[in-house]
């Protein structure tokens, strides 16, 4: 049985990775996902970690609407109050999402599916 190589395995993880950051790119304005959704609509079957740490290394200057992803709670997964957490909020209600007064978006009708 042959082993995978460092080169075959960086290969599988940045498919992996750019089939994540499509599923995101899709994601409607006004909409959201969660890490587990994303990683299943990628063809990752209990991938939500693998969705977080495409996330972490998408490039600075991207264009890829990555605030449009929450935990399966329905909440903003960073600390809330921090500095990610504010912005990823602040772009989320700019597309119109609304929040509970517990932190969960305010809506089922605002979770993407992929339809």
């Amino acid at each position: 049985m042959a082993t995978s190589s460092k080169a075959e395995k960086a290969r599988a993880a940045d498919e992996r990775r750019q089939r994540i950051w499509q599923v995101i790119n899709a994601i409607p304005p006004g909409r959201v996902c969660s890490y587990g959704g994303v990683a299943k609509l990628a063809g990752l079957a209990n991938g939500a970690r693998q969705t977080a740490w495409a996330l972490r290394h998408l490039p600075q200057d991207t264009k890829i609407p990555w605030f449009r992803v929450i935990n399966s709670q329905g909440k903003i997964a960073m600390p809330e109050g921090s500095r990610g957490y504010r912005e990823q909020r602040k772009r989320l209600r700019a597309e119109g999402v609304s929040f509970n007064d517990s932190g969960r978006i305010s809506s089922k009708a605002l979770w993407w599916d992929g339809s």
